[in-house]
């Protein structure tokens, strides 16, 4: 018996949709630099307040702004928890990209490091 189903594309994407609101993972994806470019990309910033982020992938093709430091578990509430992970391509153990998953299912260690969501940490100048 299959665990999984196969959606359509109109489906996947508004079940995507519906898992980015909820989870905050709402970023406009990195654009790709231009190979004959040769000028310093500059790294993201928050248009509130101005901190540097870092952006990724979801697991779900959806983007989401990540603090650039860890927190432990216990100073990060729970749906603002993140890890990133390096999945590996078939038969070979070489990461091929670099994808943002957030915690969910098991909850870390009072002390284990998480990534916390830049909303999270976030100290707006606009409120």
């Amino acid at each position: 018996m299959p665990l999984s189903a196969e959606l359509c594309d109109g489906c996947w994407s508004k079940v995507a949709n519906d898992l980015a609101m909820r989870e905050g993972a709402t970023a406009a994806p990195q654009p790709d630099p231009d190979p004959d470019d040769t000028e310093w990309i500059e790294p993201r910033s928050c248009r509130r307040c101005r901190a540097t982020v870092r952006c990724y992938p979801t697991n779900y093709d959806r983007w989401v702004e990540l603090a650039t430091f860890e927190l432990p578990a216990k100073k990060v509430p729970p749906q603002h928890r993140w890890r990133l992970m390096r999945p590996t391509a078939a038969n070979t153990p070489i990461a091929v990209a670099t994808v943002a998953i957030r915690i969910g299912a098991i909850d870390p260690t009072p002390g284990e490091p998480v990534i916390p969501a830049h909303e999270f940490v976030c100290l707006r100048q606009d409120t």
